[in-house]
């Protein structure tokens, strides 16, 4: 054995290629064209394979440092190279090739004739032949290294069905080790079918004209998984409503000086907070999880709102705690310090934690209605859309009044659609007419 240092080999006309990837750390044992480091040019992925097999001494490089041919990319303690037998071919045949084509060769080992003499059968067995053309472009489509691809036939896990986590969608291992225990949880669950989910059909939509691929925000990747499996574990309904917000629209204007004085702005969200903690003591099954078993109903005694908030990476959802215990003004400060550290990217963990209850507003944006998705393992959550002037008639004639659009999404197996149109009706009743909150 001996040491040897591994270097950038020429990989066209590239320079200052940044690292996006490591795959190997000191004490890893490679076998020659193992791949040790991912380069992402402004055009193309690489991998760069080891020239040798053996033992991994020093990695050299870090993601997101940048290379240029003939930089060091790691030391290694490379083993000999076993020499090819004798009995496989002649002496003077094997002098007579370049060293490159010598695994060809050996491919045809069965075959005493010379390659040109040779029936076409034989070419299938010399396309498998482990190049590292070959290996680099095996698997492409799950975007894994070879290691992880390794593993995941170990185990039998189609890499296909596996969403990566890595740089630009790389199956990384941990993804395979989580695919794994998602099948094993559905089967300990009762699971039927076996086959889970379809996968959308990859489709080349180059070809269909220009295209641009952005990488989804950090935050976008994570909501999108929880999404994901709250809307695959929650039975959702959702009760739509319309609420008469006039009295409570005046009220508010009637605090604005006060709040200006304070340096607060009075928004209706705040009363909208205000009156889902009083409805909520009413309905506690509606402040509640399902607990894991499926049997049982935690009942949560404390009111913590998570309040959505539009950031320029995305939707995240801070929570507001003991909401039932403060007053407006209280909230509102509360509510402008998380939404402003919300879109600093500034939260923290204990901040998008513990909530009981969610709500999602749009009443800034616009839109008459939407179905907001169960902030799992939460079992409700209130959408609202932007309030507009309608005509309302009362008995003896139609009178503007302002209507708020509310939509109200359930787990149904904690919520029965009698109960969640109870849980609607009596919060419209309390936004309609503030004077509920002191009932």
């Amino acid at each position: 054995m001996a040491t040897k240092s591994i270097t950038l080999p020429d990989i066209g006309n590239y320079d200052n290629t940044p690292v996006i990837e490591v795959l190997v750390s000191p004490g890893d044992r490679v076998e020659k064209e193992d791949s040790l480091i991912t380069l992402e040019s402004d055009k193309a992925t690489m991998e760069i394979p080891s020239p040798y097999t053996g033992e991994i001494k020093k990695v050299l490089v870090k993601v997101d440092d940048t290379l240029n041919q003939g930089d060091l990319i790691a030391e290694i303690e490379a083993e000999e190279e076993a020499e090819e037998p004798a009995a496989e071919e002649k002496p003077q045949e094997a002098a007579e090739k370049p060293a490159e084509e010598q695994p060809a060769a050996k491919a045809e080992e069965p075959a005493p004739a010379p390659a040109a003499e040779k029936a076409p059968e034989p070419a299938a067995p010399a396309a498998d032949t482990p190049t590292p053309v070959n290996r680099q472009s095996a698997g492409a489509k799950s975007h894994a290294s070879p290691s992880v691809r390794l593993f995941a036939r170990k185990l039998g896990v189609d890499l296909a069905n596996v969403t990566g986590t890595g740089p630009k969608g790389r199956i990384l291992q941990e993804d395979v080790e989580g695919a794994i225990k998602k099948v094993m949880e559905g089967a300990a669950q009762g699971a039927v079918g076996g086959a889970g989910i379809p996968p959308l059909p990859e489709i080349d939509f180059s070809q269909f004209g220009e295209i641009e691929e952005k990488p989804l925000s950090r935050i976008k990747k994570l909501s999108g998984k929880h999404l994901s499996t709250a809307w695959l574990n929650i039975p959702h309904v959702t009760q739509f409503d319309e609420t008469d917000i006039t009295e409570l629209e005046a009220f508010r204007k009637s605090l604005k000086p006060r709040a200006e004085k304070a340096g607060i702005k009075m928004t209706p969200l705040v009363f909208i907070l205000k009156a889902l903690a009083h409805v909520l003591r009413e309905f506690p099954n509606m402040n509640a999880s399902l607990a894991p078993d499926g049997e049982n109903l935690i009942v949560k005694k404390y009111i913590n709102l998570g309040v959505a908030v539009d950031t320029p990476n995305g939707l995240v959802v801070p929570v507001v705690r003991d909401v039932d215990q403060k007053g407006v003004f209280e909230l509102s400060e509360e509510l402008m310090d998380i939404s402003a550290r919300a879109r600093d990217g500034k939260l923290t963990g204990a901040d998008l934690s513990g909530g009981t209850f969610s709500v999602s507003s749009l009443g800034g944006i616009g839109g008459t209605q939407f179905t907001p998705i169960v902030n799992g393992p939460e079992v409700g959550i209130l959408g609202v859309s932007k309030a507009s002037m309608q005509p309302v008639w009362n008995g003896s004639e139609f009178e503007p009044r302002l209507m708020l659009p509310l939509a109200l999404s359930y787990d149904h197996r904690v919520i029965d659609g009698a109960e969640g149109a109870r849980f609607m009706t009596t919060l419209s009743r309390t936004l309609t007419d503030l004077r509920e909150l002191m009932l």
